[in-house]
């Protein structure tokens, strides 16, 4: 089989415009995995600096000096060749992948051996290019330090959002979603989330409070961008309450939400989330190297495995969170179509081939 030399990617250029460059196709080194791309799962908040409202922004206010910026880090395909030392995966199989730079939106990629899984029977390229996102919804929840029948609250439910609802939910706990956009409200009801809040509608603190039957909050989870302080101040102040008037338990940040850190006395932990799992951006680790599972049970790698298993079990159905499925060969005239009315987008998928 000839290894291809360069690689055809979705790039973000200055006039807000996704338009496919070429590029280098890194080489089959040791411990790194040569992928011929299904589909891969655009992730806006990270990728697009802004998210879809920032790219269509740029598109009315472009930058004729920015240079194209190639994106993505979820995708799934067809292992095509491995290199030397590669003992998880094997010509021909049915992969996900994952990783900034390495698992772009691009027809061929090369990623490392860790960052690589093979597919549950059953499970297509597109569902697997979820695997990403699932896998930083998971690992938020972890830094929950969750329980069985705890309650959570999730403020943003995009993508990651969703996602964190819903593994709340897997991990035994109840699971309420705070938004301000219907359309996602619909979406969360769909995937059984517990309850749903219309923010600008609702008043979010008492309809949770009913929602907790008056206990309050155990973990709250912030998956929002930019300016969160009212969603902040919303989530502390739905927080349980000890006897002596603190509030108690976890709000977790994932992403790039900002916020004052404020002085009220109060007892809640703040933590920040914001990746997979121990393991990601190990450059050891993700070419082969793992850690004692004795010692470390959840890494980025058996995180993923788990969201896998789930998505084949269908414990978590990311297919009707693709609202846009756009051809690779038709990148630039799609997107610039659907990105002029960004608050209808929330899956965007690219397909470059359909699966085997």
């Amino acid at each position: 089989m000839s290894i291809p030399t360069t690689k055809q990617v979705v790039a973000v250029h200055g006039d807000g415009h996704l338009r496919r460059i070429e590029k280098p196709l890194p080489p089959l080194e040791e411990g790194m995995v040569l992928i011929e791309v299904g589909a891969s799962l655009v992730s806006p908040g990270s990728e697009l600096k802004g998210g879809w409202q920032g790219l269509r922004a740029k598109q009315e206010n472009p930058d004729a000096d920015a240079k194209p910026r190639a994106i993505g880090y979820s995708n799934a395909g067809v292992v095509l060749a491995v290199g030397k030392g590669v003992k998880t995966v094997s010509e021909g199989d049915r992969v996900a992948a994952v990783g900034a730079g390495a698992a772009q939106h691009a027809d061929f990629v090369v990623v490392a051996q860790n960052l690589v899984f093979r597919l549950p029977e059953g499970l297509s390229f597109e569902q697997a290019s979820y695997t990403m996102l699932t896998a930083t919804a998971l690992h938020a929840i972890r830094r929950g330090t969750v329980e069985v029948g705890q309650y959570c609250a999730v403020a943003g439910l995009g993508m990651v959002g969703l996602l964190t609802a819903r593994v709340a939910q897997i991990a035994g706990l109840y699971s309420i979603g705070w938004d301000m956009m219907p359309e996602r409200l619909k979406m969360a009801r769909e995937m059984g989330i517990d309850e749903v809040v219309e923010i600008g509608r609702e008043d979010a603190a008492a309809k949770t409070k009913e929602f907790t039957r008056g206990m309050g909050l155990d973990v709250g989870v912030l998956a929002v961008g930019g300016d969160a302080e009212r969603a902040f101040e919303g989530l502390l102040s739905s927080m349980k309450v000890s006897p002596d008037g603190h509030s108690e338990g976890t709000i977790v940040v994932v992403g790039g939400a900002e916020f004052p850190f404020y002085k009220h006395l109060t007892n809640v932990d703040i933590r920040r989330s914001s990746r997979t799992g121990p393991g990601y951006h190990d450059k050891a680790w993700e070419r082969g190297l793992d850690y004692p599972p004795v010692f470390m049970r959840w890494t980025t790698r058996t995180n993923i495995e788990l969201c896998l298993r789930w998505l084949a079990e269908g414990k978590i159905d990311v297919s009707r969170m693709t609202t846009h499925r756009v051809p690779f060969n038709e990148v630039e005239a799609r997107t610039a179509e659907i990105t002029a009315n960004p608050q209808d987008i929330l899956g965007m998928v690219f397909k470059m081939k359909n699966d085997a």
